[in-house]
């Protein structure tokens, strides 16, 4: 069997396990939300590796603003793979989280926005393929024979668009990468090509742009080879379920005012955000044609 074979095997059995975790969930959820109507307990917040989570200080102030704001606890919760947030997010086990565009495109018939950030202004991100900063490599196909970093198989940035457009250059992913691995976190992806781990690696923009910053010895040891067109940033979405509850409408609110407040700016600052906003769901018809366009392969 192929590398690319095994792992669209993973993405497989992650799929398989997707759908475990949400039955199950689903039965363990539906009792307590049903019983508590409008009435909640902490306000559970899940986030993916999209975010930059390792980050105890950010993760303080992010809980610290949300519970002065939404009046409600705030419990963060996070998971190593975007399936298991999903489906505690599908299955009412979490009030929001903070997901991918290419989930929350996958799922949009049980899933509502609650609000997108905006980063430099606009509810955007590119996905960004990058190489070791030494590398001679001009164009996507110079990267025929790299051992290939993606993120996660749930992950626009860091799976979805290179895959997609593998599928417009007619490249058979059998056969041109002679290795394919997913390291489950943006920053896992750059420190693989950054050490040499992978000769290449489809991460999302917003995570190597702030990790320049925050980390430029590491960062710098990768460069951009390609860029995609903008597509709509990781939202923050709730089940439908849930979407017209009184604990949305506050987590809602709190998010769409953060940079109204002192502490609400930090926050965003610490995120090199510029504010949420209240984005319809056409900012995700981009990743919604990539989808589309592979229905039936992945």
């Amino acid at each position: 069997m192929s590398h690319q074979a095994q792992t669209e095997g993973v993405a497989s059995r992650e799929r398989r396990r997707f759908l475990q975790l949400l039955s199950a969930g689903a039965i363990a959820a539906a009792a307590p939300v049903a019983a508590r109507g409008e009435e909640y307990g902490p306000l559970r917040f899940g986030l993916t590796p999209v975010f930059l989570s390792n980050d105890l200080e950010l993760l303080d102030m992010l809980q610290s603003y949300l519970e002065g704001a939404t009046g409600h606890p705030v419990e963060l919760i996070t998971r190593r793979t975007y399936q298991e947030v999903t489906a505690l997010l599908v299955s009412g086990q979490l009030e929001a989280a903070w997901i991918c565009g290419y989930p929350f495109v996958k799922f949009r018939n049980s899933l509502e926005l609650v609000a997108v950030p905006e980063w430099n202004g606009r509810p955007l991100y590119r996905s960004y393929v990058i190489v070791g900063a030494e590398r001679e490599a001009e164009n996507f196909l110079d990267l025929k024979g790299n051992i290939h970093a993606f993120s996660d198989p749930d992950s626009n940035s860091g799976f979805l668009v290179t895959r997609t457009l593998m599928f417009e250059l007619g490249i058979a992913p059998e056969t041109f990468f002679r290795k394919t691995l997913f390291t489950y976190g943006h920053r896992n992806v750059i420190r693989a090509v950054a050490s040499d781990l992978a000769q290449s690696g489809s991460v999302d923009g917003y995570v190597w742009e702030v990790m320049r910053e925050l980390e430029p010895d590491l960062v710098n040891r990768t460069r951009i080879l390609r860029k995609s067109e903008l597509l709509g940033f990781p939202p923050v979405a709730t089940s439908k379920a849930l979407a017209a509850t009184p604990a949305i409408a506050s987590l809602k609110s709190a998010l769409l005012s953060m940079r109204d407040s002192e502490q609400g700016r930090k926050v965003l600052d610490a995120l090199r955000l510029t504010g949420f906003v209240d984005a319809p769901a056409s900012t995700f018809d981009g990743i919604a044609a990539k989808v589309d366009e592979l229905r039936g392969i992945l």
